[in-house]
């Protein structure tokens, strides 16, 4: 299993206009490829804006690619996301997930 991790700065008035784009866009998509496990959504407020860190879960690179395409390790961030950030990461970080989850469930 592989954990892709990505990390944007929001604009403090838009954090929930960002939250709604996540739960109803992205998420929604995702659930449509094979291979995709979960998705989670931390956020943290800065001086700056609001911090978010999204951890999506996947089977394998290859069901990764079926949402970020051939250039799996380049960010996905629509043009409406953009505009709502004050800055974003451009590739993310993918990590592979070792061990069991504690306490097992």
């Amino acid at each position: 299993m592989i954990a892709r991790h990505w990390t944007g700065l929001c604009k403090r008035e838009r954090a929930l206009d960002y939250i709604s784009h996540l739960e109803n866009d992205t998420f929604k998509s995702l659930l449509a490829i094979k291979g995709f496990v979960k998705a989670s959504i931390l956020k943290r407020d800065t001086q700056q804006g609001v911090e978010f860190l999204i951890i999506t879960h996947w089977e394998s690179v290859d069901a990764i690619r079926q949402f970020a395409g051939p250039d799996f390790q380049k960010a996905v961030v629509p043009p409406f996301v953009r505009d709502i950030m004050i800055k974003y990461d451009t590739s993310v970080r993918h990590y592979e997930i070792y061990g069991s989850e504690f306490p097992a469930t």
